[in-house]
């Protein structure tokens, strides 16, 4: 049994130009599930398609799960209902996640009723189906929502977290061969992540730079400490959890990126590293590793 994880997107909201949004795909005997669908979803598939991850063939693309309705994590969604099925996916698109994305699935299609037409009944050879959605909402109000899905390669927990007024889930993924493999998604610091990945295989969390934040005014510090997880809180974490690795993702450096007049890579690479040494200085030791676009890591 195979399994990896693949990094789609490891960016923020904003328009960083080397990394796409959030977006991951866990792959097992080459069945890809998606985690979350930010965007140029559908083309870092096709990427990493064309990279020998024979899962990503976008027409293959028909199972994601999103952990919660913020743009940067969504903005995909209508290209993976409609580009996928253009390139002849047959079954219809299954989603998982949290109230409001059947809604927001439904006013998809429906905005693209134009586009739908002309394939469906024009001269086009498009299958009627591939478009489709089934969408599984996860009701709120739970810390533990138990399993969402299953199959006969994985099984598939959601949980609550915290990010503000959204309501927003992380997932911990089993594979058959027992691989475990755990995504935070957005949110501040919780117990309940850490007893979710404890002793995981992979822990793949957001976090954002502790020493960064004092540049902020008052009240973004405020949001940011509310919502999301700083590098040493994220240690705290992982002194608990102890996972095989931690992945970092969806890192925010607070910082200017839209300022082309300074190398923005040089500013980030930077940071990447001082999130690092912040972790370390936090007290946590076991091995942490900060994801790029496209990176697999194979268990």
């Amino acid at each position: 049994m195979s399994t990896k994880v693949v990094l789609l997107g490891t960016g923020t909201p904003n328009a960083e130009p080397d990394q796409q949004g959030p977006a991951s795909a866990v792959i097992v005997d080459e069945q890809a599930y998606l985690v979350d669908f930010g965007p140029g979803v559908v083309r870092q598939c096709s990427r990493a398609y064309f990279r020998g991850i024979d899962a990503l063939r976008p027409s293959r693309l028909d199972l994601a799960f999103c952990t919660h309705l913020h743009s940067d994590h969504t903005l995909g969604l209508a290209d993976l209902i409609f580009t996928p099925w253009v390139l002849e996916r047959t079954a219809p698109l299954r989603l998982f996640g949290p109230e409001g994305l059947r809604e927001m699935t439904e006013h998809l299609t429906a905005a693209y009723r134009a586009d739908l037409d002309m394939r469906l009944n024009g001269s086009e050879p498009a299958n009627p189906s591939g478009y489709q959605t089934r969408v599984t909402e996860i009701p709120a109000g739970q810390e533990d929502c138990g399993i969402i899905y299953t199959d006969d390669r994985v099984q598939v927990e959601a949980f609550t977290v915290d990010h503000g007024r959204l309501q927003s889930l992380g997932y911990r993924f089993v594979t058959r061969d027992h691989k475990v493999i755990v995504f935070s998604g957005d949110t501040r610091p919780l117990p309940i992540v850490a007893e979710k990945a404890a002793g995981c295989d992979l822990l793949v969390h957001e976090v954002e730079y502790t020493a960064g934040l004092k540049n902020r005014t008052g009240q973004w510090q405020i949001y940011h400490r509310q919502v999301h997880t700083l590098s040493t809180d994220l240690a705290s974490i992982l002194k608990q959890a102890r996972p095989g690795l931690c992945v970092t993702n969806h890192r925010i450096y607070h910082m200017e990126i839209q300022d082309n007049t300074k190398n923005l890579a040089g500013e980030m690479a930077w940071r990447n590293e001082a999130i690092l040494q912040e972790i370390r200085e936090a007290g946590y030791d076991g091995p942490v590793v900060n994801g790029q676009d496209l990176d697999i890591f194979e268990l």
